[in-house]
């Protein structure tokens, strides 16, 4: 963390508010800052002054000697800004404050000015007071909230972060490029934010989701290695985890491997994360994840690995789960056992709404305790039918077992995750520090039910595997459904923290790739005919991978949110609170923007 050491003359104070010591006893010193706390000690007059680094508590005697009074000290309101000039002393010994860095020592003050009056009617709270203000407040008066020791702390963190990341890919002779905000609208499975141009009626500029096609350009220029910290920008709906703008470390190479890219982010990880030299990233497969956890992005800190268990309940008396094998749905099964902690029958009913929002109906279960079956289906379960299920099992014994079925196997997979993570969350299961995963062999594509055709699952210039290039000129759509993409994800605590794929090189690959997703020649044209022309004139095969910045410091500094680690972030509803964003443009805007709204 910065200790707001200069080198560079200039300044209006010599010291900061959380830097003296015994040491500095006798020195003539300046303390510029906020006053934190005035007490009135029967005569004895104190004043705590603050910045970013700390407290230094100024007393008033010399300076009551040169004509003031204590009334002077009235003006010096709570959060005003203060300028004091005076003497380094020792505290006595009773008034040591071994709670304080510098409670060691006070200045005597002997000059002061007042740099900045704040209104103590309106102020609506206060930094570091006792009550904490609710969070629209808090966001309404960012720039108070932005003086907490926390959120402070938080900022310094994240320009460490930022630096180690700089130098780590400057050591691999990687070169920092800007690419533009202005740019034009492609496909990269959010909205995008436009902007309409003045110069060019009716034309609209995309603010970017992504550097994409920009960086792949970098490689057909020759640039070798590009990174950037780059701003990007997507209307989509937000969670705790997300925001409207947020700040990517992009990557892109050329000529690399796979292998290359994960070794690339464990030099990013082990800095970022502060993680030993010998670190390296557990690797799983796509459909291994999705089979144990449900999740591409599994949180492995704690067990509770789910088991598929059609098979177990192809020929069951329970005809709603016989059913779904049948019908090739999905039934995946969690133990969770006794050792871990019990749940009530209103904690289980209450596991109906875990996987509601996911589409999932309820979840089936029954407990076995003691060689009993009982609750939920317990009817239906033979003991025969229990030895398969623990078989398939790592923990065994007293416990209660859960169910997600669906003949959809995303819903039945989403609604698993969301029993496990509830569970996880409920009774605390997850180990303390990190767990990263390096999520691999990814489906190429993903079927539209909706537009009954397929979409890119992550975006149109990724790579099937090599190995199954021949496939990917099938016609088959089952083929094509089950193609795995030469695409890979970081994965930490549950959080997706990076990801990427080796793109495609050549012009033929990348139109069977906008052919497979059905878009016509025209569309693609409009969209991507600078991309497609560049693809002519030699292009060297090239990957790279983006890693999000603020959810990197979100779980460096061990906060759930990622508004905490942005100076001036949205609300979940994308508003600005401190601002008044998103605001209607003014009339003369509008006309010169050639611009109308339409009625909803």
């Amino acid at each position: 963390m910065g200790q707001g050491k200069t080198t560079l003359s200039g300044l209006m104070r010599t010291h900061n508010c959380g830097e003296l010591r015994r040491e500095h006893v006798g020195q003539q010193v300046t303390l510029c800052g906020w006053v934190n706390r005035y007490r009135d000690l029967g005569g004895l007059h104190f004043i705590d002054v603050r910045d970013k680094f700390g407290l230094t508590q100024l007393s008033f005697e010399e300076y009551f000697k040169s004509g003031y009074t204590p009334d002077a000290l009235k003006d010096y309101s709570l959060e005003s800004v203060l300028m004091a000039k005076g003497v380094v002393r020792e505290r006595p010994q009773s008034a040591v404050n071994k709670q304080m860095p510098t409670g060691e020592v006070e200045v005597v003050v002997k000059e002061m000015t007042l740099l900045s009056q704040a209104d103590k009617d309106t102020l609506p709270f206060l930094p570091h007071g006792h009550m904490e203000a609710t969070e629209d407040l808090r966001l309404k008066f960012r720039y108070l909230d932005i003086r907490t020791k926390k959120l402070q702390d938080i900022l310094q963190l994240r320009s460490d972060l930022t630096q180690k990341a700089r130098a780590a890919l400057t050591e691999e002779s990687f070169v920092e490029v800007e690419t533009p905000i202005l740019y034009k609208s492609t496909p990269e499975g959010a909205r995008d934010y436009v902007v309409p141009s003045r110069v060019h009626a009716g034309h609209v500029y995309a603010l970017p989701q992504s550097p994409q096609t920009l960086k792949q350009l970098l490689m057909i220029g020759c640039t070798d290695k590009y990174f950037q910290l780059c701003r990007c920008f997507r209307d989509e709906d937000l969670r705790a985890d997300r925001q409207p703008e947020f700040t990517q470390i992009d990557i892109e190479v050329s000529f690399p491997t796979q292998d290359y890219i994960r070794h690339l982010a464990e030099k990013l990880v082990k800095r970022l994360f502060n993680q030993p030299e010998n670190f390296t990233l557990p690797m799983m497969t796509f459909d291994e994840a999705m089979r144990l956890y449900g999740s591409d992005k599994p949180d492995v800190r704690y067990g509770l690995k789910q088991m598929i268990v059609n098979e177990i309940f192809l020929n069951s008396t329970f005809e709603t789960f016989a059913s779904i094998a049948k019908g090739k749905g999905l039934i995946k099964a969690m133990f969770f056992p006794q050792t871990a902690g019990s749940l009530t029958r209103k904690d289980i009913d209450e596991l109906t709404e875990v996987v509601k929002p996911f589409g999932g109906k309820g979840v089936a279960n029954f407990k076995f305790e003691n060689g009993q079956f009982t609750g939920g289906i317990s009817k239906f379960v033979t003991s025969e039918l229990h030895q398969k299920l623990e078989a398939l099992s790592e923990e065994k014994g007293n416990g209660l077992w859960l169910f997600t079925a669906d003949l959809s196997h995303d819903r039945a997979h989403n609604c698993a995750d969301a029993v496990r993570r509830h569970l996880a969350q409920k009774f605390n299961l997850a180990r303390p520090g990190y767990a990263f995963l390096w999520v691999y062999d990814f489906p190429l594509l993903e079927w539209s039910e909706e537009d009954k055709r397929f979409a890119a699952r992550h975006h149109p210039f990724t790579s099937p595997k090599r190995d199954r290039l021949k496939d990917f000129y099938s016609n088959d759509p089952e083929v094509l459904r089950n193609l795995p993409a030469d695409a890979y994800d970081i994965v930490c605590n549950g959080y997706e923290i990076g990801g990427g794929s080796i793109r495609i090189h050549n012009t033929k690959d990348q139109a069977r790739m906008f052919e497979v997703l059905g878009m016509s020649e025209e569309e693609t044209r409009h969209q991507f005919g600078f991309f497609i022309d560049a693809l002519k004139y030699g292009t060297p095969p090239h990957g790279g991978m983006a890693m999000g910045l603020d959810r990197i410091v979100m779980l460096v500094a061990g906060t759930n949110a990622i508004r905490d680690v942005i100076a001036f972030p949205k609300t979940n509803a994308a508003t600005d609170l401190m601002a008044g964003s998103p605001s209607k443009p003014n009339p003369a805007q509008l006309k010169e923007l050639h611009f109308q709204w339409t009625k909803q």
